[in-house]
């Protein structure tokens, strides 16, 4: 009897956990709470990363959030840490989690780049601006995804992705990108994700 209340005190408890999990991140009644707990360990709780190497999904465009997970699911996106959570997200509903972490409050970075950096990203953000706007809230029109307040160093890799010809390689639409990214020296790279993650 004994062990019973044990087994059970124990699966309230971490059921408990779990949910003040989800309850802190976002609304319990959405369709896609239960589902993002699988995202957490790497993106955090309702997807406000406090890494400098993992991008904050929380207040992402639905739009962009279903793309990088079909492209990651598809293979069109290469990731062998990303490509099997991918294919879970589908299985459970992408519009499910989409919904949810639209949803979600989003919170720049807490990353403070050298300011130094951040100016000089600025200067060089120009070329940039022509699809991700002045202010670096992208377009959902030109498939360009906000940038503002992610962590840096995710920032700068991806951009390093790009220029390597390394992210959505057989994707067309991504020439210029990557042409573009080509004549930009790798520090100017950091510069620019040090200014894009200082945005908010």
């Amino acid at each position: 009897m004994r062990t019973t209340i044990r087994l059970v005190a124990g699966s309230l408890s971490l059921g408990v956990v779990l949910v003040a999990g989800v309850a802190a991140a976002g609304p319990l009644d959405g369709p896609g709470a239960a589902k993002a707990l699988a995202c957490s360990a790497c993106h955090g709780p309702g997807g406000q990363s406090p890494s400098n190497t993992m991008p904050i999904i929380a207040g992402i465009a639905p739009w962009y959030f279903k793309k990088a997970i079909e492209d990651y699911a598809g293979g069109r996106r290469p990731s062998p840490e990303m490509e099997p959570y991918a294919k879970y997200v589908i299985q459970a509903g992408v519009d499910d989690l989409a919904a949810y972490f639209t949803g979600q409050a989003r919170q720049p970075t807490a990353m403070r780049p050298d300011a130094a950096a951040i100016e000089r990203g600025r200067a060089a953000s120009k070329q940039c601006a022509i699809c991700h706007g002045e202010s670096g809230r992208g377009d959902a029109a030109k498939g360009s995804p906000d940038l503002r307040g992610q962590p840096p160093g995710y920032l700068r890799h991806q951009m390093l992705l790009f220029k390597a010809d390394r992210r959505n390689p057989a994707d067309e639409t991504l020439k210029a990108l990557k042409a573009l990214m080509k004549t930009v020296p790798d520090d100017q790279i950091g510069d620019l994700a040090a200014y894009y993650s200082s945005l908010r």
